[in-house]
């Protein structure tokens, strides 16, 4: 009986370092099975979290470089709208100072001009036309208060050439009318410069058409030529004599006829006018 206690104790010892053992390798195994599933799941969180936080990081930098892209195309603009407008500005400098240098020129030219006149004159600046174009005349800035009168004629500086304009029809107090050459209704006591032949100058009603010498002597076919300079000779009292006209362009001559005619090209170019002088006395200066 004794052995069989025994043999039953032994057995029994032997089931509960088993059931330890048992007991060990679950422990065991659970632990290095939850280790590798909480190391798992570490691997994909952070995979998830590493994932998300670039797509995070791109969208914000994209959102920040967007917004920083209109900032530099707003100056960007700004910048070009100023640097635009200065360009401008200075372009508008360039090119008044270069009418500004035109113009002491052309007054130099005028006052030159001026000092050299052996007529008595009152210098003017063409202002306007006459609005009602019944003489195609054009506005000076001077009247009587100047000292002009209506029948003074009006002559010119251009291009290194002196030469008649017309006459004053009308005077006011500040501003006066002019009515040029190239008025039908203007008339001309002249005279071709080598020759000496006489003629009255009229003219066309268009600045664009040669005005006409008329009434000259057959005789004076073979003395004329073009390019002839024709000049007011004095007859009337209204031209002072010598004054330049124009330069023959065309002979008009007919046997039938009792003169003859030429046309010519005035000496003043009455589409660039802009300053003129009114005789006020034909006698000379005492400069």
């Amino acid at each position: 009986m004794k052995f069989g206690r025994e043999k039953k104790q032994k057995s029994q010892r032997v089931d509960f370092y088993v059931f330890i053992a048992l007991v060990l390798v679950s422990f065991a195994s659970l632990f290095f099975f939850s280790h590798n599933i909480l190391t798992d799941a570490k691997n994909v969180g952070l995979n998830m979290f590493s994932g998300l936080r670039g797509g995070i990081h791109e969208v914000s930098s994209f959102v920040s470089r967007t917004i920083l892209s209109i900032r530099e195309l707003a100056t960007l603009r700004r910048e070009y709208s100023e640097l635009t407008e200065r360009i401008a500005r200075y372009e508008q400098l360039e090119r008044s100072s270069a009418e500004i240098r035109q113009e002491n020129i052309r007054l130099r030219e005028q006052l030159g001009f001026s000092q050299d006149l052996r007529y008595q004159h009152i210098p003017a600046e063409l202002i306007g036309r006459d609005p009602g174009n019944l003489f195609s005349a054009f506005v000076i800035n001077k009247g009587t208060k100047a000292g002009v009168d209506v029948n003074m004629p009006v002559i010119a500086y251009h291009s290194g050439t002196q030469g008649l304009v017309g006459k004053v029809i009308y005077a006011g107090i500040l501003e006066s009318l002019v009515m040029p050459l190239y008025d039908a209704g203007c008339f001309v006591s002249s005279r071709l410069a080598e020759s000496r032949y006489e003629g009255i100058v009229e003219g066309r009603g268009i600045p664009e058409i040669p005005l006409l010498m008329r009434y000259i002597a057959k005789q004076a076919r073979d003395d004329i030529n073009i390019g002839d300079m024709i000049i007011s000779s004095g007859l009337g009292g209204v031209y002072p004599s010598g004054i330049n006209i124009g330069r023959v362009s065309g002979i008009n001559y007919q046997e039938t006829e009792l003169s003859m005619e030429v046309e010519l090209e005035t000496s003043i170019d009455f589409s660039r006018l802009e300053y003129v002088f009114v005789i006020s006395q034909t006698g000379e200066t005492n400069d």
